[in-house]
Formats: C-alpha cells, structure tokens, sequence
C-alpha cells in the first residue's frame, strides 16, 4: 500500500512539474496590449451570431452568378453577397473563381465583399488564397518554382525572397491571407504531392519554413505592414504521410516521430510568428486531425502558448460526418471539432454551420468561452494585419507588381534549383548549337511544366 501511495505521489509531482514547464513557455507571438484591449472591445460588442459568422468561411463561388470556366467571366451577385452576410454575417471568404482572375478584377471585387461585410459586421473580411509558389491565381502575375524546388537551392536568403514577392504581389491584388507554406514531409513516396512540400527532411523543411513565414509576414507579427500578408502553414500535420498514398487518407505515425520529425516544422514556423495553421484532412493514428484535441489544443495552442488561429481544410468538418463516420451528423461534427480546438471553418458553401453552431452553444454543448477564443483569435489576426484601419490595397500602390525585379527572383529561384543526378557519357554541357527536339503530350502543358497551383487548382485549364 506504502509503495501504491509513492507512485501515485510520484506522478502527481512528474505532472505538476510538467505543468508549470508549460506556464513557463514564453508567448509565441509576444503579446501587444494595444492589440488586446482593441480585441477585447470589439469582442465584449458582439452577439452570438456575429461570433458564430466569423468562424466561417465561405468560397466566393457561393456569391457568383455561376461557376466560371476557362471562356466565361466571374459575375459577382451583389444581391446574394448582401443577404448571406446580413443573415450569416461570414468572417471570411476564401479562393478563385474557378480560374485566376486579374488584378484590376480582384481589385475591384474584394473591396465590395468587404464594404457588405463591415456594413453587416463592422469588420473586413478575411480573404485567403492559395498562393503557393508565387501568386497562383493571378493572371500575369509572377510564378515561382514550387516548394520542392526552393527547398533544393539549400538557400534561406533565396527562398524568404521567393515568400517576400509573392506577399507584395498578393497584397497588391487586396488579399492578405495565404495558405502556405506546405509543411508536409514526403517521406512515403508514394505520397502524390510531393512537389509541394520541402523535402522529406525536418531540419531543411523547418529551416526553410522559418524564412518563408518571415519572408511573407516580415518582423513583426503584431503588425504586418500592406506589403506583407498572413501566412498559413499547412497541413498540420504528417498529411504525406498516406498509407494508401492518396490524397486526404489515414496516416499512422509513432508519437515519438509525430513529436521530433512532422512536428518540428510547425514548430518553426509558429516560433517564426505564423498567424495561423491549416489542419490534416484526414486521421492519424486512428484520430480524424478535425476533431484531435490533443494535437490542436495540447500541443499548438497551449504547448507553444500561441494565440494564432487555426482553421480548417475545404469541408472537412462534414467529412467527419460523411467521410470519417465518428459523428452521428453534421451538428456532432461541429461539436467535435470545435471543441479540439479549429476556430474558423473553410465550409465552403453549406452556411447551415452558422446555425447548427448557435444551437450547439444554446444546448450547452459548446461553451461561450470556446466561441469567444476562437473568435478573439480570428479578430486578433484582422487587427495584427491592419484590416479594421486599412481594409483594401490596391494594384497602383505596388509599382513592382510583374515587374522585372520579381521576374529575375523567380528565373535565379528556378536556375538554382537545378540539380544533376546524372550525366552519362558527358553529354552535359551541350554546344550551344544543338538542337534539341522537345515532344509529347506534355511537351507544352501547364499542368506538367510548372505544376499544380498555376493559375488554376491542378494548372490544368489554362493551357
């Protein structure tokens, strides 16, 4: 019995001590009190459905008089865009319509979704893209190599530069919110997406994830200046990990290799001052990453004491339900999810979240504090981007937009990336006066060539 009552002591001190280990962890964006008190102001003014609204994000499609293809042009329902947000009163849209769009488009419809959104809200939205290597959807401006290519330059300068100019760019089109970079580390290769991370590395991928997220943000993430914009490292985490080696499917993964190898690159990346985190589609080790407290609350939010915001990937609260099968339907999916710990959800269309979510707080079975982080951490993110003083910037503010400046970055980002794995019978370097014949289906495609995120999802419909 004496030595029942000394272990339970014992543990009882192990968990104490670890405890105060994690009071003691210094805030990973060092807290503003300014930003605080502004936060808290518009917080305590709130009702329960302007919280709820802007925990959801909706895809602009869903204010569009339909799905643009390659030959038609986005017609933005102003009427539709008024009503969802008086009735919904959305915090945040995301993406292209369809295909990339241009700059003077984009400064022309983002600046409407915000006036509606501050006329219904008295707050901006928060728009995000996916600007993955340089400004994916764009047309005519600037793209970078992808991830795996920066990553084989083993250049840190290069690569916060590659981040730096895609911001700029990004910021000039009036959006301020990209999701990247992809932290995911390929080491199954028959993982499909290789191209968009790293490498399979740890150290390399969290080096490099330190100088993108500084190359997008800047210094300070407390105030990110209008030539800067909010980065969203992805997906959290062991996403490349895929037993099936297909995309959004079950990974299985040692603690201790969660913990030391997948880990690791968030952890740069939140210690570098990321504003946000986008979570694994799918499960690990069993566990759909939606609705993981452990891996959302335990470890990001209270193990790092970061106050960023975390938000989900397209639908994947209703893949709980539809896809995962460990909800009873989609209010449960809610419930579980945010109550792990997600605080925005990229819905995209169904904005039943919204009302499924004031029920759920109205049951009981999601508290108002749980709504009042989530949402103090999506409004923290506006105010640390400047969005309440400054909702829109426009193309005339940003002279070296497709400039030759950015273009040399993206030809020296590429140049430096190329790596020789073989040269057989010397065959390398070639006369400058060969002639060399360039065939096949792929020869002179988009999609193959530069990859997916080239002006459209998969880069495949703008050839």
């Amino acid at each position: 019995m004496k030595s029942i009552k000394l272990l339970l002591l014992a543990f009882v001190l192990v968990a104490t001590s670890f405890s105060a280990v994690a009071q003691e962890v210094a805030p990973a964006i060092a807290r503003d009190s300014k930003i605080e008190r502004r936060v808290e102001k518009i917080l305590k003014g709130m009702t329960l459905e302007e919280k709820v609204g802007q925990m959801a994000e909706l895809n602009i499609d869903k204010f569009g008089a339909s799905v643009p293809q390659v030959d038609k042009k986005f017609v933005l329902r102003e009427e539709v865009l008024d009503q969802i947000a008086a009735q919904y009163k959305f915090g945040s849209v995301l993406n292209a319509p369809g295909k990339a769009l241009t700059v003077e488009e984009w400064n022309e419809i983002i600046p409407k979704i915000n006036a509606v959104s501050i006329k219904h809200t008295g707050l901006p939205t928060l728009y995000g893209i996916d600007a993955i290597h340089g400004v994916t959807y764009t047309m005519g401006s600037s793209l970078f190599p992808q991830e795996v290519n920066a990553a084989a330059t083993f250049n840190r300068a290069l690569v916060r530069q590659m981040a730096e100019m895609t911001a700029y760019e990004v910021r000039a089109c009036n959006i301020p919110w990209t999701y990247s970079p992809t932290l995911d580390l390929g080491r199954k290769s028959s993982w499909p997406r290789q191209w968009e991370s790293f490498s399979e590395d740890a150290y390399l991928s969290a080096e490099l994830a330190r100088e993108m997220v500084l190359g997008y943000q800047g210094e300070d993430p407390n105030h990110i200046d209008r030539y800067h914009i909010a980065s969203c490292p992805k997906h959290y985490m062991a996403y490349g990990m895929t037993n099936s080696g297909q995309d959004r499917t079950p990974a299985y993964v040692s603690i201790a290799e969660l913990r030391e190898k997948h880990f690791a690159p968030f952890k740069a990346a939140i210690e570098a001052g990321a504003l946000s985190i986008m979570v694994n589609s799918a499960s690990i080790n069993g566990i759909p990453t939606h609705a993981d407290y452990e891996l959302l609350t335990v470890w990001l939010k209270e193990g790092l004491n970061w106050d960023g915001m975390i938000v989900t990937d397209w639908a994947d609260i209703a893949n709980l339900y539809t896809r995962e099968k460990i909800a009873v339907d989609h209010k449960d999916a809610i419930r579980l999810s945010i109550n792990a710990g997600v605080d925005m959800s990229m819905i995209p269309y169904d904005v039943n979240f919204c009302t499924l979510l004031i029920e759920l707080v109205n049951e009981g079975k999601v508290s108002m504090e749980r709504i009042d982080d989530a949402v103090r951490r999506i409004i923290r993110m506006k105010v640390r981007l400047g969005l309440l003083d400054t909702p829109n910037t426009y193309r005339k503010d940003y002279p070296k937009f497709q400039g030759e400046e950015i273009r040399e970055a993206c030809y020296k980002t590429a140049t430096e990336s190329i790596t020789l794995l073989k040269n057989n019978d010397q065959i390398l370097p070639l006369s400058p006066d060969t002639r060399i014949l360039v065939a096949g289906p792929n020869a002179d495609r988009m999609r193959p060539l530069c990859g997916g995120w080239s002006f459209s999802w998969q880069g495949d419909i703008v050839d």
